[in-house]
């Protein structure tokens, strides 16, 4: 079914909460159409009904999207709608913190296969349609931790960096298609993560001052429309991330140790 509206259309995935929930926000306040996908079909349809104003089109599509098939399913969604994505926000990711040999093998590998894989799978059709039309965004959620080692978070962090190497590559890549990448480095954020990831006995779990997500998403935002290739949002972010990019690996390993270490909250 072609659908008929004059907005640009944003696909936002891990739209029903959190950061991609405020992406979706933006996109929808600044005059986009959106479609959010999700796992959950509840946290979608709260979501959706959240962001729904005066003009704007809010799709939902409900899949995992660690699985090979679910990606498929939203893709076809996409494609069904009969419309160009203008801008695709590749967000969706999970956490888990702990001990590399205490953590449990299979959340780690459905993690890589969200953070990873499923980027990966779901961004080259929708990019191969925006290189032959000549036009387009991208968003990639990365990280902080993509700047540091990470340990007590040793797989989420790896599939951050993939993320953020990815995107620059892409944007490298794509320089002289009319393709924009930017990606999104946030910090520490108030969101249901740290709690996901088993991390609420950790400093970082339990900081005070904690960013917004509407801040980061606004950020972020304001970074890909301006075509920029990639946002730290706050100062204390950019302040550790390039703090992080010019100590010695093993000084800022032992520095992220101490806060994501397993009880260090205590």
């Amino acid at each position: 079914m072609t659908e008929t509206s004059t907005r640009p259309f944003a696909v936002v995935t891990g739209g029903s909460n959190g950061i991609g929930f405020e992406l979706a926000h933006q996109f929808v306040t600044n005059g986009f159409d959106v479609l959010i996908a999700a796992q959950d079909a509840g946290h979608l349809t709260t979501a959706a009904g959240r962001l729904a104003t005066d003009g704007a089109q809010v799709r939902m599509h409900a899949s995992d999207l660690s699985r090979e098939d679910g990606v498929e399913s939203l893709v076809a969604a996409i494609r069904s709608l009969g419309r160009p994505v203008d801008v695709l926000c590749v967000n969706a990711g999970v956490g888990l913190g702990g001990p590399f040999v205490e953590t449990d093998l299979q959340r780690e590998l459905k993690m890589i296969d969200l953070n990873v894989r499923g980027a990966v799978q779901l961004t080259k059709p929708v990019l191969k349609d925006m290189v032959a039309r000549g036009s387009g965004k991208l968003l990639f959620t990365s990280s902080v931790e993509a700047s540091m080692p990470d340990p007590f978070e040793a797989i989420y962090g790896s599939t951050k960096v993939f993320l953020r190497w990815f995107g620059e590559s892409l944007r490298s890549e794509l320089k002289d298609t009319g393709v924009g990448v930017t990606i999104l480095m946030p910090g520490v954020t108030n969101t249901n993560f740290f709690n996901r990831a088993e991390m609420l006995d950790t400093k970082a779990g339990v900081m005070e001052g904690k960013d917004d997500p509407a801040v980061v998403a606004k950020a972020a935002f304001e970074a890909l429309q301006a075509g920029k290739d990639k946002v730290v949002p706050t100062v204390k972010n950019k302040l550790m991330s390039a703090v992080a990019e010019a100590l010695p690996e093993p000084l800022v390993a032992a520095a992220h140790r101490a806060f994501a270490k397993p009880g260090s909250a205590n």
